[in-house]
């Protein structure tokens, strides 16, 4: 009887002629792979655009439209230099006519 074989077979002699084989094919592996990345970039770019947001999203992007407010105390002491001041208001009195005026 014969005993089999233990003898591993040597792993760069099997290597080298792996890589002999494909390297003819190299310039085909590598447009397959640059396609592949391509399509893959395709696919994701096509799939985000597509997307559409969900309502928590809308709702976290949208801001209530605040109008200024003005203190009362404001609004009273404002009105109390006008009445006094001659040249205060004639500067409203500006302003009421040409906004924009600096």
């Amino acid at each position: 009887m014969k005993k089999p074989s233990t003898d591993k077979p040597d792993l760069t002699k099997i290597l080298g002629e792996v890589l002999a084989k494909v390297s003819r094919f190299r310039l085909l592996i590598f447009i397959a792979l640059v396609c592949i990345v391509y399509g893959y970039i395709l696919f994701t770019i096509t799939s985000l655009s597509n997307a559409q947001p969900t309502d928590t999203m809308v709702s976290a992007q949208k801001s209530p439209i605040t109008s200024a407010r003005v203190d009362k105390k404001v609004i009273s002491q404002l009105r109390q230099l006008q009445d006094n001041s001659v040249s205060v208001q004639e500067l409203f009195n500006q302003a009421r006519d040409n906004p924009f005026q600096e």
